[in-house]
């Protein structure tokens, strides 16, 4: 067990060192002026670590030049994975979305040169100050978290996005992250703070600590332009990389983009660029040009190191660029040099900052291919390995080592010039491999927080895998080890060569189709389990667990699947009890005296690698007191979201419309059209048909138009009366909410409306409320969060012509596929709102 724990430990240090370096969808393949760069990298021994809250909040303009033009030691602490935000490419929420911005960060560092770290704080969605996110983050492990990332990765300088003496002013995940890095720039250093990091890592001072202002602090350009700046130090970061052809600036934009999620799509700029730094802590500057003042970046720090600096400036002024091999026998020799190195923090970066330099300089290809992307637990599969020396330097494969058993191979093969050499194995997966997931949703965590049970997991950005090869090249007699994750590549008639990671995954996997059910007829319903076999030739039996007072039957439905990868949907028929019952519904595969109980999850975008998300099979199962109507739904889709389906759960006949789709005529199959959120933020068509949207409303049908951000995009007629939305929210989900017009058939048919039904829900009350609105409107809702005014925005009710317009900003794309209650018997109410204004009584009670 022990020697489990190690191999796995030695597995996860190398990703650290690795990752930055590594792509699942093409390997890596430097070009001359990359190697170059690399190597002045190489003889740089500073490091700068950025802290913030989410990710995109990183300024990826001074990371750019940090990295690529100081050539520093560049990483990006973000203390969430965003999971709290919004999705524009999809409908993925919470820990999926979280996954999504995880992997975007990873690849925004491949841009712009940094690496990535993450805290175990969980993004719950927006607050509005610090004191309210520590009271639903665990703070002290944020806090420990932040000290175990500065005592592992030992930055010379820390730099925060956002103002540490700002509460209340911006997000209080912002100023949080502020908060927590300003306290741990001395407890880094503290050995009675966190004494069980001290295992892995020493204490770490930095030398400074930062405050990185920009005009957004400060609300636009021109009030930027005239603050003091007199305590400010400045670095002009509008560098042009002629080697390469592109500005900082453009670098950073690429990077930035790689945020689609978000929508942060950005266009690159050149020229002049200014970014300004407030000390916040540690020794002051003599030169205000060099935030490393005083600290030596050289090889001079490291003892013994001084005579690898100085082959170092060797290597750099004679490299050739026409032939990067020329500067192996040199690059050779540093090697041997640094791995001579007593133990320090220095030493295994560089080593594996050299590898690539090496596998660079000489064209070194070394790749393992998996026969199938996808494999159990004890299985076998087979690699395909293939080393190829592109230079002319003489080089061997002495042998290969298998990760995580670590059994070895020994080859002894000639690489002989541009000659590839492959051979294939078998690789046998030894039984307790961890199964290919985020391992920060390998436990169930809180509302604030992820459970990582492993102190040397945290922080790490993304997915552990444990399977590698480790090609051993001999050089000059010199075995120099290099890694890599096996991977599945396969040929797109499109998009040409592909690659993914080997995932490793259960024997079989297994989910409840609908995820929120009803059964508010008290009648029997079948209820659909699918399985998914991981492997050939598996069989067993399914089960579908709920509580006592539901019946299913039967207990058990047998299977087999001689396919991997095939489907079964078996049906259980499900009686719910007499009274409103709500139910976690569990379903799980029985294998052979093995439960197996995840629903597989697979996430694939273009700009992403392939991610498997392992999640508890369960849905929800509800008998409630809904009554419904027989409207008929047209939905636009904004951002995304899983509205539709939670409307089809209802019973209603829905349509999915996209603005093309938008006409006088086709509108008429319609009772209620509801646009998704952000749909007038993201869809451009859908502000030239607005007309014909409130021409449906005149003539006696109802429009729900969902929250939308305040923005440029935004029609002046989103509304047939005025109408401006504000960046008012509730952030308190648990908020009370008084009801302002009591009597409006909104609140009282088909559903009654009470207090009970703004219980239990999740993340948050609702956002972008209008602030200021016509006198048309009749508002319905009231709620603040605490120390704040009422906000009247959240439900607004017009009758134009002979119908029915209604905005609100409550979130209900977030509650409906939670399966909260009320957020569904109050959207059957506002789709059942047809009544003419003559026969609304009491609007204005």
């Amino acid at each position: 067990m022990q020697k489990t724990l190690e191999n796995r430990f030695l597995i996860i240090l190398l990703s650290l060192l690795f990752f930055q370096f590594t792509s699942a969808q093409k390997p890596q393949k430097w070009n001359a002026v990359e190697i170059y760069n690399q190597i002045q990298k190489l003889n740089f021994l500073g490091s700068v670590l950025y802290i913030a809250a989410h990710p995109d909040d990183e300024n990826t303009r001074l990371i750019s030049y940090l990295s690529n033009d100081k050539k520093a030691r560049t990483a990006y602490l973000s203390l969430t994975r965003g999971d709290g935000g919004q999705n524009l490419i999809g409908p993925e929420l919470r820990e999926l979305l979280g996954v999504i911005r995880t992997q975007e960060l990873i690849e925004a560092r491949k841009i712009d040169g940094g690496e990535q770290f993450f805290s175990r704080a969980n993004d719950f969605g927006f607050s509005k100050n610090p004191n309210e996110t520590f009271e639903i983050w665990d703070r002290e492990k944020v806090l420990a978290d932040v000290v175990w990332t500065i005592r592992k990765f030992q930055p010379d300088v820390i730099i925060n996005r956002f103002d540490h003496r700002t509460s209340g002013t911006t997000h209080g995940h912002h100023t949080a992250s502020a908060i927590l890095s300003v306290e741990s720039f001395k407890l880094a250093n503290n050995p009675k703070r966190f004494p069980e990091q001290l295992k892995w890592f020493s204490t770490w001072q930095p030398k400074r600590l930062f405050f990185n202002p920009s005009i957004w602090f400060y609300g636009n350009q021109e009030k930027f332009d005239q603050a003091d700046k007199s305590k400010f130090i400045s670095m002009e970061t509008g560098v042009y990389y002629a080697e390469t052809g592109k500005s900082n600036q453009e670098i950073a934009a690429l990077s930035r983009s790689s945020h689609k999620s978000q929508g942060f799509g950005s266009t690159g700029s050149r020229g002049q660029d200014t970014e300004y730094l407030e000390l916040i802590n540690g020794e002051k500057l003599n030169n205000k040009s060099n935030i490393f003042d005083g600290i030596d970046t050289s090889w001079n720090r490291v003892k013994g190191g001084k005579a690898i600096g100085e082959l170092l400036n060797q290597i750099e002024s004679k490299f050739n660029f026409s032939n990067p091999s020329a500067s192996l026998p040199d690059l050779i020799k540093t090697y041997q040099m640094i791995a001579s190195l007593d133990e320090n923090h220095w030493k295994s970066i560089k080593l594996e900052e050299l590898k690539n330099i090496i596998a660079g300089c000489s064209g070194l290809y070394l790749e393992a291919v998996s026969n199938v992307q996808q494999a159990t637990p004890g299985s076998t599969v087979k690699l395909k390995l293939e080393a190829i020396n592109r230079s002319a330097i003489p080089m061997e494969l002495s042998g290969i080592s298998l990760f995580p058993n670590q059994k070895n191979i020994i080859l002894n093969t000639k690489l002989s010039t541009n000659i590839a050499e492959k051979t294939t194995i078998d690789l046998e997966l030894d039984e307790n491999l961890e199964y290919s997931q985020p391992y920060w949703l390998k436990n169930k965590g809180t509302t604030g927080m992820y459970e990582v049970t492993e102190q040397q997991n945290i922080g790490i950005p993304d997915i552990i895998r444990e399977v590698k090869i480790q090609f051993n090249i001999k050089i000059n007699d010199i075995i120099i080890p290099f890694e890599r994750d096996v991977v599945y590549k396969y040929n797109d008639k499109v998009k040409g060569e592909m690659y993914n990671y080997l995932d490793i995954i259960p024997d079989a996997s297994t989910k409840i189709l609908d995820q929120v059910s009803f059964f508010n007829d008290g009648k029997t319903k079948k209820m659909a389990v699918q399985v998914k076999a991981g492997k050939d030739n598996i069989e067993g039996n399914v089960q579908l667990e709920l509580a006592d007072n539901w019946q299913v039957t039967p207990a058990t439905i047998a299977f087999s699947l001689e396919k991997k990868e095939m489907e079964k949907t078996l049906y259980f028929d499900v009686t719910p009890p007499e009274n409103p019952s709500e139910v976690i519904a569990k379903s799980s595969v029985t294998i052979n005296n093995k439960k197996l109980e995840k629903e597989q999850i697979i996430i694939n975008y273009d700009h992403i690698s392939k991610q498997q998300v392992l999640l508890p099979a369960e849905a929800k199962f509800k008998k409630l007191d809904l009554k419904t109507t027989n409207e008929r739904i047209g939905y636009i889709m904004g951002a995304g979201d899983e509205v539709p389906e939670c409307l089809s759960q209802m019973g209603y006949s829905v349509s999915i419309l996209s603005p093309e789709e938008i006409n006088s005529r086709s509108l008429t199959n319609f009772d209620v059209i509801i646009t998704g959120i952000r749909a007038y933020n993201t869809l451009s068509g859908l502000k030239i048909r607005q007309h014909l949207l409130l021409e449906f409303v005149k003539k006696g049908k109802t429009l729900i138009v969902q929250y939308n951000t305040p923005d440029s995009n935004i029609p002046h007629n989103i509304a047939p009366y005025p109408l401006t939305i504000s960046q008012d929210r509730v952030t308190d989900e648990n908020a009370t909410v008084e009801f302002l017009a009591p009597n409006h058939p909104i609140l009282n048919y088909p559903n009654q409306i009470t207090q009970k039904d703004f219980k239990g829900w999740t993340q948050e009350q609702g956002l972008y409320y209008p602030n200021e609105f016509d006198s048309a409107f009749t508002p319905i809702l009231s709620s603040h969060d605490k120390g704040e005014t009422p906000k009247k925005g959240a439900l607004l009710v017009a009758t134009y012509g002979k119908g029915q317009y209604i905005y609100t900003g409550l979130s209900l794309f977030r509650e409906l596929p939670m399966g909260v209650s009320g957020a569904y018997r109050l959207l059957a109410n506002m789709i059942a709102l047809k009544t003419p204004e003559s026969e609304i009584f009491n609007l204005k009670e």
